[in-house]
């Protein structure tokens, strides 16, 4: 009775240690998915705040140009269309980095889906067992 009851408490703790392993296992890859997914935020956040220097640049570059334009306005020759096609230039530019950042911001993505797709499917796969 003792070598049966060794050899099950063998094997128990055999399995015991195949289950820590593999929740180690699951704990590991699960950590490696959130530190891609952290990354990602990351990324993310830094293309839209540039986008919104770049956007705020352009309207301050845009609005001090208009307001240099307004100026000359009263003085001759055609420094006046330089100047407006400058303004209008960086005032147009300011508008599509707003809309580019905007459109951005819309269309980024749940933060952790994918940890959190990984996790759905293991409890559904641990559901079904």
């Amino acid at each position: 009775m003792t070598d049966d009851s060794s050899g099950a408490s063998k094997s128990l703790l055999e399995s015991l240690g195949a289950l820590a392993s593999t929740l180690v296992s699951v704990a590991h890859t699960r950590l490696e998915l959130l530190s891609t997914d952290l990354e990602e935020d990351r990324t993310h956040l830094i293309t839209i705040v540039s986008l919104y220097i770049i956007a705020l640049f352009c309207l301050v570059a845009g609005l001090v140009l208009a307001a240099i334009f307004i100026v000359v306005a009263f003085w001759e020759s055609y420094r006046l269309l330089a100047l407006g096609l400058l303004a209008l230039f960086f005032l147009l530019t300011s508008l599509i980095a707003f809309g580019f950042a905007k459109h951005t911001v819309k269309s980024k993505p749940k933060l952790f889906l994918a940890s959190l797709l990984e996790l759905l499917k293991d409890k559904n796969e641990l559901d079904s067992r």
